[in-house]
């Protein structure tokens, strides 16, 4: 538990890297926390969803962006209620740094999930959603490691349970993440 400031956290990767578990996870460390899981806002179009694709268009790119926004707004409204907030989303290439420019609240820190290629495709297959259609975890894995900003703490989370990856991030993210302080 912690008494300091509330944040916002964001945890990004790509689909099978662990957000989902590692986010809740490390909601549940603070003693007053919000878990938002930024695919929701993707999931609650009915009509006209357009999701993202290796060849996304305008529109795709454009309901991505919303979909980050919406987010980032629930965020900083429990942030503001004093709420510590993890924000869990596939935010990667550089619409990570249109991420970031969203956030106007702060403390706001990163934490970049990177386990191995081969590990999240054994994760993916292991798991009872799936997450790759038209997209590869090759193909997402190289977006991840070659196209995205080096913002916040990067883990490579490979060899760890989820309770060792969010013990390392509670450990690091609130000098290591910051990104707004």
């Amino acid at each position: 538990m912690t008494t300091q400031q509330p944040c916002i956290i964001l945890v990004t990767g790509i689909m099978a890297s662990g957000k989902s578990t590692v986010g809740q996870l490390l909601a549940e460390r603070f003693e007053k926390s919000v878990h938002v899981r930024g695919d929701l806002f993707r999931r609650l179009i009915v009509n006209d969803r357009k999701d993202m694709s290796p060849d996304a268009e305008t529109d795709e790119l454009d309901q991505l962006r919303l979909r980050y926004r919406l987010a980032v707004q629930a965020a900083e409204t429990y942030l503001a209620e004093g709420f510590n907030v993890v924000i869990q989303d596939v935010v990667v290439g550089p619409i990570l740094h249109e991420f970031v420019s969203y956030v106007k609240a702060s403390p706001f820190h990163v934490v970049v999930l990177c386990p191995e290629a081969e590990t999240v495709a054994r994760r993916e297959a292991a798991r009872a959603k799936t997450g790759y259609g038209a997209w590869t975890v090759e193909a997402l894995d190289n977006l991840l490691r070659n196209e995205t900003p080096r913002v916040g703490l990067w883990l490579d989370s490979s060899h760890q349970t989820p309770e060792e990856t969010v013990e390392e991030i509670w450990r690091r993210f609130r000098e290591e993440a910051v990104v707004l302080p």
